[in-house]
């Protein structure tokens, strides 16, 4: 059996016509002659094999065919503007400059990106990792997008999630051998490092800075052999360190604020590329920490 095709420019007339209930009306929107119109109409019928509208000298009116024709016409004429803008956002091309945090740059955003890239192919990202607190003044000279940590509720930029400082060490480490407690934290600037700090002297606990470090990696390996603390975040909580909290005699640390940062007058391949790390990091938060972070970090925050 041959089904009979829906050519779109013919559903269209169609559509117009149902709208307005004149050919008249429909040819002066679709920019066409109302012979033209009426054409289309007559050569949709005839491949249906079904009258679309009643005709009278006062009204158009849809037929019952017409009536049932109708919805699947919008919907079909919608999923072809969705395709057609789909395939036209792939030719998109730019290059985009992201600023963000070591650990989302490492655990977060990769995988993102690999989603972003595959659906806009013609798109380059580069992408810079580090200490953000100064990355926001360099908008659209160094970066389109930064991904930037903020106290609390006083963050600019978009909102995309909360995360909370939690304290780290080794999995078989006890921290109360340690005295002074050693640190490994990261340099001037990191808000983290501020954090623990102020926490540690406001606790009056003894401390002393073992280890600073540019690197993620190297803080954690530090932590993770037993030879100093950390800060991370809960988010990005490292599966070969332990949480600590007050039962650890550790001080709680403050909640920090994930804030996307855009650049004035964005290109359209940053704008898409900023939508897109919103939608996905904002939302299901929970379902992003990583390692073994779930249940035991639920019970330090």
């Amino acid at each position: 059996m041959n089904v009979p095709s829906l050519d779109p420019e013919l559903l269209k007339a169609f559509v117009a016509v149902a709208d307005h209930r004149s050919f008249t009306r429909a040819a002066a929107t679709l920019n066409r002659t109302q012979s033209a119109v009426s054409m289309q109409i007559k050569r949709l019928e005839d491949r249906l094999g079904v009258e679309l509208f009643s005709r009278t000298k006062a009204n158009v009116d849809l037929s019952a065919a017409g009536e049932g024709l109708l919805g699947y016409a919008r919907r079909i004429l919608t999923l072809n503007e969705e395709a057609v803008g789909r395939l036209a956002e792939r030719k998109v091309e730019g290059v985009v400059r992201l600023g963000v945090m070591d650990d989302y740059g490492t655990f977060i955003v990769p995988p993102l990106l690999a989603n972003f890239l595959a659906g806009y192919p013609r798109i380059h990202v580069e992408m810079e990792t580090g200490l953000t607190s100064s990355m926001p003044a360099r908008l659209g000279e160094t970066y389109d997008l930064v991904i930037a940590m903020h106290p609390e509720g006083r963050g600019d930029g978009e909102f995309l999630r909360r995360e909370q400082a939690v304290w780290a060490t080794g999995p078989s480490q006890a921290i109360e051998e340690l005295e002074p407690l050693p640190v490994a934290l990261y340099p001037q600037g990191c808000l983290f490092r501020k954090w623990a700090i102020e926490a540690l002297d406001a606790a009056k606990r003894p401390w002393r800075l073992a280890f600073v470090s540019h690197s993620l990696a190297a803080v954690e390996s530090i932590a993770a052999q037993g030879l100093a603390v950390t800060v991370v975040k809960a988010g990005t909580f490292p599966p070969k360190l332990r949480p600590l909290s007050d039962r650890d005699g550790m001080p709680r640390l403050p909640a920090a604020d994930i804030c996307l940062h855009r650049a004035a007058n964005l290109s359209r391949a940053a704008a898409l590329l900023a939508d897109h790390l919103r939608t996905n990091i904002s939302k299901r938060p929970d379902e992003m920490l990583l390692g073994r972070a779930g249940d035991s970090i639920a019970r330090v925050a």
